[in-house]
């Protein structure tokens, strides 16, 4: 894989890249590729999350569950896609209640690395996808993988503020030790929840938790 990872999540997850599964992953997407296959995102982005959120940084972690499967979109951060891309329907739906919650005014503008920067973990469970086939790569490893990240954060980072939006989120509860962290759960943002996602009020709580926490909210606006 032509992939690079961010230093301080090298050193916390080297027994994961030491694994079997780990290395039968990386020959999957190799064989993939040899193929024909196309593959999201883009190699250099498949850790994008960790390299725009270091370890140390993480004060929100965004569960999603697998890239967007069009060209273009997807770019290793979960909800988020490249700017000049249309957002999708679920991102709509994050930024309205965003708007709704803070009375503030998004742009629609759909690229979230300045969320990523402040400390939000934009983390899919499943870190590839092939184009045109959602879910075609999540049992190839990569919830072994990401499941270890979450309780890497969960045993190492304090007052972490855990956002779990629909079922397959909230079935990552179990990984998080809610004694030391904050967790908030919610319908999927997605237009499938017929709206029951909007009044969660996710990103004022967050915020409120953060401050509580000693720690500097996040500028939700794009």
């Amino acid at each position: 894989m032509d992939v690079k990872i961010e230093q301080s999540w090298k050193g916390a997850l080297a027994a994961e890249f030491d694994k079997p599964y780990f290395g039968r992953l990386v020959g999957f997407l190799r064989d993939e590729k040899a193929s024909g296959q196309t593959i999201y995102p883009a190699g250099r982005n498949i850790f994008k999350a960790f390299e725009l959120t270091p370890v140390q940084d993480v004060k929100v972690v965004i569960l999603g569950q697998d890239p967007y499967h069009g060209p273009g979109q997807a770019m290793g951060l979960s909800f988020s896609v490249p700017d000049g891309v249309p957002a999708p329907p679920s991102l709509r739906n994050i930024f309205k209640e965003i708007e709704d919650d803070l009375g503030i005014r998004m742009s629609g503008r759909p690229n979230l690395e300045s969320w990523a920067r402040q400390g939000v973990l934009l983390l899919n469970s499943v870190l590839t996808v092939r184009s045109g086939q959602p879910a075609s790569h999540s049992n190839i490893g990569w919830q072994e993988f990401t499941d270890a990240v979450i309780r890497y954060v969960s045993d190492n980072c304090e007052g972490v503020v855990f956002l779990l939006w629909g079922n397959f989120a909230r079935s990552k509860r179990g990984l998080i030790d809610s004694s030391r962290h904050h967790v908030l759960v919610a319908a999927h943002p997605s237009p499938l929840a017929r709206g029951a996602f909007f009044g969660c009020r996710h990103f004022s709580k967050t915020n409120q938790i953060l401050v509580y926490e000693n720690k500097t909210p996040i500028n939700w606006q794009l």
